[in-house]
């Protein structure tokens, strides 16, 4: 697997980062390989996308953990929750396009910090069936 791109963010380092995106997560890009630029055909300002990244700060060894690191609630196992210190630390981000230029697609809040991977990017479909 190799990164798609990288993501530009005034979130500098992981304790500044709200721990989701309607915590006051920020407006950040996503800058793309320019190799890429066909990918970004059909995609427009107002289409919601899921951005999948590594984030690449996380503990790998991490296996149980505090929800939300509040100490008075019990451990449970990373699968249960969003944190993201665990064996495969792959970011999931449900975020809205505000602009394209080019391969930089501007975003309405994202809680990933400066740098960090981005792995790929889909759209978020209605209701199929």
């Amino acid at each position: 697997m190799r990164p798609i791109g990288v993501v530009v963010s005034p979130l500098a380092d992981r304790a500044g980062a709200p721990r989701q995106a309607d915590e006051g997560a920020p407006p950040a890009a996503l800058v793309l390989d320019e190799a890429l630029l066909a990918a970004v055909a059909a995609l427009a300002a107002g289409d919601d996308v899921l951005v999948l990244t590594w984030l690449h700060r996380a503990d790998r060894t991490t296996l149980r953990v505090h929800p939300r690191g509040d100490r008075t609630r019990a451990e449970q196992g990373v699968f249960a929750t969003r944190s993201p210190d665990r064996p495969n630390p792959i970011g999931l981000h449900r975020v809205r396009l505000l602009a394209i230029d080019g391969t930089r697609l501007e975003v309405d809040a994202l809680e990933a910090i400066d740098g960090t991977p981005v792995l790929d990017i889909k759209p978020v479909l209605g209701d199929v069936r």
